[in-house]
């Protein structure tokens, strides 16, 4: 628990100014980016130093005082919410990219470096980092690991733990590890992979080996509008039953594109049910090709409109409607509920179908935009938190989305984590023998229960909430 005694210890390690304490200072803590759950730490600390990192965490372990590291607080699942008993070790200032190896292909980058500076580092040397959730700009590469975080690209270059070779962190009780390395090829038990998508469970990362990839000599991105969601997922299932492989396949719906052309001017048509977007990369050669066969798929769908972009302004700008959406959506509702369920492609039709009766029968709003090519959905609950019994209504909505997912063949999370939001789910896809191996390794890892408690696992509470 925490004493004057351990205030008094963080502030030999922490000056006054990156030791918050005050109300005021607390208060842009309270949450991450699911806003409907909110607690005041009692301290916040700002490390400039791995070092510091490590010394926080032994005090932590020695007097049992819960801590959860957060970057940018961009996680749509309450994965980085305080704990009112304990502290929020905050790493942005942690955010040098220690070292970039362009023959190797590779960069290290401390926790709090933000995703897209990786890609700007390697950019002069013709490479970049391939994860690319809407959030890049501002969102941190360790809480990318923490959460295993995809993005629109993630379906030809897959998931932060494909991009991951090496980390080092501090576990719970403050021993620092090296897992991994800088070798594509792994030897032995796959420490990394265990860590990435521990949601904070196991420790905090300090430092993560990156795998860069070959900036693609040509990209051809593709917009197409239907007349129904329907329409536009048989054109994804075409495609995808082609052969080819884009770089992204995504859908928005009506609801979406209207809220992103009030907020952004991205040149989407309003009249479209659907959009769908479609992006070839790679290769000069092989782009063109796959972009020959593209036209006939698209063409003989039943798009109404489709387009191309010409260059890259114009390709930019339709990525800026697509990236910007889920903020766009705040133009047009006071308060929104992200969900981040897969189901299987077989199955988007009748999902999004469920979906829409769902959201009549709750009398909410649902927007639509999603990764169609891997079956990522993200309905978004859209409610007014001012009116009372709307949040537990948007709740229990984005609850019945979740189950059905899983009902589906699919699974709770696709990118976002589990965090507070999911985590009571968590028994509809997991046998209870597995939920118990799964609290079985957090306790052999973190047996005081203070790294990010309560996260995850049903039941368990987050003192505060």
């Amino acid at each position: 628990m925490i004493t004057q005694g351990f205030l008094t210890e963080l502030a030999g390690i922490f000056p006054a100014e990156r030791l918050l304490s005050e109300r005021a200072q607390l208060i842009t803590y309270e949450s991450d980016a699911l806003t409907t759950y909110s607690a005041l730490p009692r301290a916040v600390v700002l490390p400039e130093s791995q070092a510091e990192v490590i010394e926080t965490v032994r005090l932590c372990h020695r007097d049992s005082v819960p801590f959860v590291a957060r970057g940018s607080g961009t996680s749509l699942s309450g994965g980085s919410l305080p704990n009112e008993a304990g502290i929020v070790i905050a790493l942005n200032r942690l955010n040098r990219i220690v070292r970039l190896d362009a023959e190797q292909r590779l960069a290290v980058v401390e926790a709090g470096a933000p995703n897209l500076a990786v890609s700007e580092a390697a950019s002069p040397h013709g490479l970049y980092y391939a994860p690319d959730p809407s959030s890049e700009p501002v969102c941190t590469v360790g809480g990318n690991v923490a959460f295993n975080a995809g993005g629109a690209h993630c379906l030809k270059n897959g998931m932060t733990s494909n991009h991951v070779l090496g980390i080092k962190a501090v576990l719970p009780d403050g021993e620092v590890v090296d897992l991994g390395g800088e070798s594509l090829e792994g030897v032995g038990p796959d420490w990394v992979g265990l860590f990435v998508g521990s949601e904070g469970l196991f420790g905090i990362a300090l430092e993560i080996t990156l795998r860069l990839l070959p900036q693609p000599e040509a990209y051809r991105t593709v917009l197409a509008a239907y007349n129904s969601m329907a329409t536009a997922g048989e054109a994804v299932a075409a495609v995808v039953a082609s052969g080819l492989l884009p770089g992204a396949i995504e859908i928005m719906d009506n609801l979406t594109i209207q809220a992103v052309e009030q907020s952004l001017d991205a040149g989407y048509p309003t009249d479209a049910a659907a959009l769908l977007i479609v992006e070839l990369e790679g290769e000069a050669n092989q782009v063109q090709a796959d972009f020959i066969a593209l036209e006939k798929i698209i063409g003989t769908s039943a798009a109404y409109s489709v387009r191309s972009a010409q260059d890259e302004a114009e390709r930019a700008l339709i990525w800026k409607g697509r990236k910007g959406a889920f903020a766009a959506l705040g133009s047009i509702s006071q308060a929104y509920i992200v969900q981040d369920g897969v189901v299987p492609r077989s199955q988007l039709g009748a999902a999004l179908a469920e979906i829409d009766e769902m959201s009549a029968r709750y009398g909410l709003r649902v927007a639509n935009v999603f990764h169609a090519g891997d079956g990522n959905l993200h309905p978004t609950v859209l409610f007014d938190g001012s009116q009372e019994g709307m949040l537990e209504r948007a709740e229990a909505l984005a609850g019945e989305i979740t189950q059905m997912c899983v009902r589906r063949g699919g699974v709770i999370t696709g990118e976002h984590g589990v965090g507070m939001e999911k985590r009571e789910y968590m028994p509809d896809m997991f046998a209870e023998a597995d939920m118990e191996m799964m609290r079985r390794l957090s306790r052999e890892i973190d047996p005081r229960g203070i790294a990010n408690a309560g996260k995850m696992f049903p039941g368990e509470r987050v003192p505060g909430v």
